[in-house]
Formats: C-alpha cells, structure tokens, sequence
C-alpha cells in the first residue's frame, strides 16, 4: 500500500482538536483506543491551531485489529470520519465497525 492508497479522513466534527479546522490538516492519523472504542491518536487538545496548510490528512495506521477496515494494521475503508469521543479530551474514528 502507497501513500496515495491510505484512505483520507472525510469527515472530523471534534472541534477541540487543533489539527481541525474546516477539515483534518495533519498529515496522516494513528486510529487506536480499547473497550469497543477506536480513538484517533492524533487529537491535540490545544488552542493552538496546527497540521498542514491545506486538508490531505489520512489514516496512516490502524492498531484496532478487530476491526472489519483493518488489514495487517492497516486501514481498508474508502473513507474514514472522525467524530466527538468519551469525555472532553477525545475524538473517534466513526467508520471503526467491529469484526
């Protein structure tokens, strides 16, 4: 898999996240978490607005394994959308189905 097959980030509604704003702007994103839950393990809880200048973010790995997307750590989705997680200091990946 290349760069240019990682599936993008289509969607994040998290807006305490400093690498959102009007869309993800990292450049790619960790999906993890435990518990039935598939958090994004790039959120930044920071004021501070960062990422690149435009929106290219994609998922670059995927360590929930018992998801129906992940295939040797890597995501097979088209798409992904990050959403709002548990607690203030949290965002999940929305597309995380389990196996």
């Amino acid at each position: 898999m290349t760069t240019t097959e990682m599936p993008a980030v289509n969607e994040c509604t998290v807006v305490g996240c400093s690498y959102n704003h009007d869309g993800c702007h990292a450049f790619a994103i960790t999906v993890s978490g435990a518990d039935g839950v598939a958090d994004c393990g790039t959120f930044v809880p920071l004021s501070t607005k960062g990422g690149l200048p435009k929106v290219v973010a994609q998922v670059g790995a995927c360590s929930r394994v018992d998801c129906v997307h992940n295939s040797d750590l890597e995501c097979t989705a088209t798409g992904v959308r990050v959403g709002p997680g548990r607690g203030d200091h949290a965002a999940n990946c929305l597309t995380y189905q389990p196996r």
